[in-house]
């Protein structure tokens, strides 16, 4: 994770490694998306903030060489298992500019307080060419300030422009309230890729019951 999520998640990271694997359902939906925007190619693919490692079989299945950067040093004990790893903060990638063909950020947006100074490092260091694949949670349906208690009724409100750390969860068991989560409305999101220099080229959502519980967005830097 990021500044704040890797140090958060040390605490945890056992208990991540056994929560993510068994992710069943959900697991297959996130890969899946991630597979749909990413597609084949070849080269490296970075796995920015990789956490347990739990991602990497999806870009490895389409021809990449995904290699992980992630902060909790509990985490990379069980991703190095999965794929080439180092520790590193995600608004300060090891990685020199533009020298890769691909990157991905899967479920941790949300573990980290300044997503557009990650989207900035992004762009940075892709070449030109370079795809870029964002997966996580969906910005208007899952936070603290929606309650999926009576699912499909989703209940959103006010706290849906609240851009603060919350560890509030309608779910008392998951991760949000072990280590909290950052919330980036969906405006915000779009607008920091746009404004890195990044080109949006497709938005997927995706999700059980009609509400969707996951957003994605590939982006390409075009120079």
């Amino acid at each position: 994770m990021g500044t704040t999520g890797g140090p958060a998640y040390d605490a945890y990271a056992d208990w991540y490694e056994g929560f993510i694997s068994g992710g069943g359902d959900y697991l297959r939906r996130v890969h899946a998306t991630v597979a749909d925007l990413l597609g084949a190619g070849e080269g490296s693919c970075l796995d920015i903030c990789c956490g347990t490692g739990a991602h990497a079989s999806v870009p490895a299945g389409l021809g990449w060489t995904p290699v992980g950067v992630d902060l909790s040093g509990g985490q990379l004990r069980h991703a190095r298992g999965r794929l080439p790893v180092a520790r590193g903060d995600a608004v300060a990638l090891p990685v020199a500019d533009a020298s890769l063909p691909a990157a991905m950020c899967v479920l941790a947006s949300t573990d980290l307080p300044d997503y557009p100074a990650v989207l900035r490092e992004v762009a940075r260091v892709l070449r030109p060419g370079g795809r870029f694949v964002h997966v996580g949670v969906h910005p208007c349906f899952v936070g603290a300030f929606a309650d999926w208690g009576h699912h499909p009724s989703v209940v959103v409100d006010e706290r849906y422009a609240d851009r603060s750390r919350s560890f509030d969860s309608w779910n008392t068991s998951g991760v949000r309230v072990r280590v909290g989560a950052w919330h980036l409305p969906l405006a915000d999101l779009v607008n920091a890729t746009v404004a890195v220099g990044l080109r949006l080229v497709r938005v997927v959502e995706a999700g059980p019951g009609g509400v969707p519980d996951l957003f994605g967005l590939l982006a390409l830097r075009d120079r």
